[in-house]
């Protein structure tokens, strides 16, 4: 467990406090420690509101344009194939726009790619198939911005492609017939945080706005299941248009009237009370990657679409064994890459690069187990077939702008600043790792390959309260970008302590501060921490509530903790 440097927010000044009398000083300091510091944009956090804070779709600068080429090729009844992606957050976009041209009446496929067999994104030799079956239009879901040659390829076989995604743009855009994107260059949308559900999201609703006598009341929203999905499992911001879309899709998700859907929440025993954005982080997402990881998205995708209950039962049952499968592969993957960094000495390089006879699909998963615990750039690589490879990096190292430094070791590549995929060239990982740590040496710090905590407020635990508990559930749902807020309480001395779990892996405590007050508290993974009655420990810790045989109580959950004499 490495040790982590705390950094507590500067609480806001008075005359900050003085301008906002009306917010509770401890929602203020969230707030500000959000970034969140004019009244729209407190407002619009607090209050988030379909209506008034969802952008309407055609300030896209090509969706107008786009939404007229598929009601063209609906109308003529030309083939529409809808192109996703092979994780959560393209099989959900790929279902929300098939529901959507359904309901349109097109005349459409859904393509997903084989990870292995067809990689991220288009090839050229589907991008053929398609021509050659009669396709006129392709869209794609999360995909796409990275595909210059195939959509080129496309395009000069008078097959039209319609781009809806969110990643890294390359260095030469695609000359796609529309591209719906909105970090291009020149883009007019004024939200650049939605996931390639969310991308795909505003098409339908540019579909249905331009075409409203075909859905009934209120179809948009009924979509929103998959945007929640898409946005949670992909990790991007939960801010601006973003929270707002996740936070009706939540209560969406809650009650959704597809038989998938319900299917899989009973599965991961989710399925009664509300669904919270960890349901869909560490239940929901697993489950519907899975498919992807080990076998093929498409049933993970039939899940989301069908129909009859009994059906959708027997297809989540599936994907919940696919997913125990998947955890155990990588356990094993993760073990044996630990053993590889230990006996050649790569703990101590500013970046990992770890390769092994692992399923394609898992790598993506033991860079980022591997990322946190050593809090360096990993790369993690399959050597089976074609070298499929994934990374994930820490803030201040940009995986796609590193790997266009030596583009040429890589048959293809595309991702986000701190998560990419990418195929290394045969016989090219050795080569690799040399230029990855060359590279990470010269742009990384010593001091930056120590993790931080971000703290929001040092307080006192008698501070912690219902009251107190209650001020803060506003933020909700909680993700990248508005993290569960982390409190630090000092000078706590353990009163009891005990190991509980599988093998003693978690310590519950009870503590007391300076009033002699006694306060129970539990810490997920720290059986391993030395500590004994009558230590005074400090502690970073979020509050939430615990339910159990009709009793509620409030659960402080220890996320770190030290000695309070240890530096």
């Amino acid at each position: 467990m490495m040790k982590k440097k705390w950094i507590v927010a500067k609480p806001v000044s008075e005359e900050t406090r003085a301008k906002f009398p009306d917010f509770p000083p401890v929602v203020l300091q969230l707030l500000f420690n959000r970034g969140l510091k004019t009244e729209d944009a407190i407002q619009e956090f607090l209050y988030p509101d379909y209506e008034t804070r969802v952008h309407d779709p055609l300030f896209f600068r090509e969706m107008k344009k786009a939404v007229e080429r598929i009601s063209q090729a609906i109308g003529a009844g030309d083939k529409i194939i809808i192109h996703g992606d092979y994780d959560a957050d393209g099989v959900a976009a790929a279902a929300l726009l098939a529901t959507t041209l359904a309901a349109l009446g097109a005349n459409y496929e859904v393509f997903l790619p084989h990870r292995e067999e067809d990689g991220y994104g288009l090839n050229l030799k589907n991008v053929e198939r398609f021509a050659a079956e009669g396709a006129k239009v392709i869209i794609t879901c999360d995909c796409g911005i990275a595909n210059t040659a195939e959509i080129a390829a496309a395009e000069a076989r008078g097959t039209n492609v319609i781009i809806t995604d969110h990643h890294a743009l390359p260095a030469e855009l695609p000359s796609a017939f529309a591209t719906i994107h909105p970090g291009v260059p020149g883009e007019t949308y004024p939200w650049q945080g939605l996931a390639g559900g969310g991308v795909a999201f505003k098409l339908a609703q540019a579909l249905i706005k331009e075409t409203k006598t075909k859905f009934s009341a209120g179809f948009d929203k009924w979509l929103l299941d998959f945007v929640a999905i898409s946005s949670v499992a992909d990790m991007v911001p939960l801010l601006g248009e973003t929270r707002t879309l996740v936070k009706y899709g939540l209560i969406v998700l809650s009650k959704t009237r597809r038989p998938g859907l319900r299917a899989l929440l009973e599965a991961a025993g989710v399925l009664s009370g509300p669904i919270s954005a960890n349901i869909i982080s560490f239940q929901i997402a697993p489950r519907v990657n899975a498919a992807g990881r080990l076998n093929h998205a498409s049933a993970a995708f039939a899940l989301l679409m069908e129909q009859d209950p009994g059906r959708a039962a027997e297809l989540a049952k599936g994907l919940d064994e696919t997913n125990r499968e998947r955890q155990r592969l990588v356990e094993a993957a993760l073990a044996e890459a630990r053993r590889a960094i230990l006996d050649n000495g790569w703990q101590n390089d500013s970046a990992i690069v770890v390769a092994g006879d692992w399923a394609p699909g898992i790598v993506g998963l033991i860079a980022g187990k591997l990322m946190d615990e050593y809090w360096r750039p990993v790369f993690a690589v399959s050597l089976r077939d074609r070298c499929l490879g994934s990374g994930r990096s820490i803030p201040e190292y940009h995986l796609v702008e590193a790997m266009r430094s030596f583009a040429e070791m890589f048959e293809k590549f595309g991702g986000h600043p701190q998560a990419c995929g990418f195929t290394v060239k045969e016989g090219m990982v050795e080569e690799l790792r040399a230029r990855l740590r060359a590279h990470s040496r010269e742009l990384i710090g010593a001091e930056v390959l120590s993790p931080t905590l971000a703290i929001d407020a040092e307080i006192t635990l008698r501070a912690v309260d219902w009251d107190f508990y209650n001020s803060f559930r506003q933020f909700e749902p909680f993700g990248v970008g508005n993290p569960e807020p982390k409190f630090l309480a000092r000078g706590l001395m353990i009163r009891e302590t005990a190991r509980v779990g599988v093998a003693g892996k978690h310590l519950r405590l009870t503590v007391s501060d300076s009033g002699g007050e006694k306060y129970k508290m539990i810490a997920f993974g720290f059986g391993v921490v030395e500590i004994s009655v009558g230590d005074t420990i400090d502690a970073v810790f979020t509050v939430g509530e615990n339910q159990w045989n009709g009793n509620r109580e409030l659960q402080l959950k220890v996320i770190d903790l030290k000695k309070a004499d240890s530096e």
